[in-house]
């Protein structure tokens, strides 16, 4: 409860009176009183400093009113448009700091304030948000442990011809590894823009996409032919939700970075559109700062995988108490005789059996459970061939056997 609204400098006078009479304890005075033990301290030290005149309510009025410097109000409005970048307050601030130092670098709200009063910030309507239900991927902290792929769209050049910018970006450190223009999203341009990669920077742990061409399909576990070349190198293919690409913020943020800088109009033809690429992963990398990364460059935060890219592809290897079958050219093994439909796509690759249930097996591609399968079906039925049940895909659900090795 604060002073008496009606005559507060005489709730004060009679304050400091009862205090110096000394009658009750400070703690009982100032609950008498209706004020906290610090406002009775304040007033009497104010009237220990000053007597009577202490105690009469002081204006709250800055003394010295703050005034950003012209020059350094300036410099905001230039770092506004950076080298290309529109940047807002917190990535202004560090680079205030870098030119005048710490005593006349402004606050971001400050910062903030100025560009408003110039016109550089729109107003904008806010929009209740609805929290959605995402089920939470496998973070990465470190660099090479998550790569994430996506295309940027597609759009015209000049000469009419299409193309398709391949985005690679690590995870962690937010460092673009390939910004490649494509004339198409076939499974051949797209492994070998990863071959290249994986020669120059080694192998990551996971690569990270959405469920289109060429990361996906509709087979079993939804693998495709680059997702089961990831897998035999010993990287684990992970989806993102179908229809949640918030799921994959940190690479949709970066292509629309990407399409702020290059623009929506295609160059005149291929190679020029490439090197506008070239140039905006160089500096995405090595000119913009990155709140995530401490108002840090890309390129600082990034070291290359420890993983070498290997000359011969390495085959699967399976625990002993899994059975084995490799998968002809129809997409069946044959297996106790029964024959067992896995798909085409993984024709001549080996696939792992684990017992699991009477009856019941576990159907494994390297660490990724591709379904299950119940023998009992077709038991005496040797003309009949199983399916997969209770097939689940490599994406979200994230089930990847770890004791396996690769």
């Amino acid at each position: 409860m604060p002073w008496q609204e009606v005559k507060p400098m005489d709730e004060k006078v009679k304050f400091i009176a009862d205090y110096l009479r000394g009658d009750l304890a400070f703690k009982a005075l100032c609950g008498l009183y209706g004020i906290s033990r610090k406002t009775g301290y304040k007033w009497v030290q104010r009237y220990r400093a000053q007597g009577i005149d202490g105690l009469q309510e002081r204006s709250r009025r800055p003394h010295a009113p703050a005034v950003t410097p012209y020059i350094v109000r300036e410099a905001v409005l230039k770092f506004r448009n950076y080298k290309g970048d529109v940047l807002g307050a917190k990535k202004i601030q560090p680079l205030l700091l870098a030119q005048f130092g710490e005593a006349q670098t402004p606050s971001q709200t400050t910062i903030y304030n100025i560009l408003k009063s110039a016109g550089c910030v729109k107003s904008r309507s806010r929009v209740a948000r609805t929290v959605r239900s995402i089920k939470p991927l496998k973070v990465a902290n470190q660099a090479n442990q998550l790569w994430s792929v996506d295309y940027k769209g597609q759009f015209k050049l000049g000469n009419g011809q299409w193309c398709y910018p391949l985005t690679v970006m690590d995870h962690a450190s937010r460092y673009l590894l390939s910004c490649e223009g494509l004339c198409n999203t076939t499974t051949a341009d797209a492994k070998a823009v990863f071959e290249r990669l994986f020669r120059e920077y080694g192998l990551p742990e996971r690569i990270r996409s959405d469920n289109g061409c060429p990361f996906a399909s509709v087979g079993v576990g939804g693998l495709s032919k680059l997702a089961i070349w990831w897998i035999r190198l010993g990287i684990i293919p992970e989806r993102i939700t179908p229809g949640q690409p918030q799921q994959n913020g940190r690479h949709e943020r970066m292509h629309r970075t990407l399409k702020q800088r290059i623009g929506a109009v295609g160059a005149a033809d291929l190679v020029q559109q490439q090197m506008r690429l070239d140039e905006f992963r160089q500096h995405y990398n090595e000119g913009r700062l990155h709140e995530g990364l401490g108002q840090q460059v890309p390129s600082s935060a990034y070291a290359k995988s420890t993983r070498s890219y290997p000359e011969q592809l390495p085959e699967l290897v399976y625990p002993d108490y899994f059975e084995r079958g490799r998968v002809c050219q129809s997409g069946l093994i044959y297996w106790r005789s029964l024959r067992v439909y896995i798909g085409y796509l993984l024709r001549d690759e080996w696939i792992g059996l684990e017992l699991v249930d009477e009856g019941i097996w576990d159907v494994y591609f390297g660490p990724v459970r591709l379904g299950s399968l119940d023998e009992r079906e077709v038991k005496g039925a040797k003309n009949d061939y199983l399916r997969l049940f209770n097939i689940k895909s490599v994406t979200h659900v994230g089930e990847v056997m770890c004791n396996l090795c690769s």
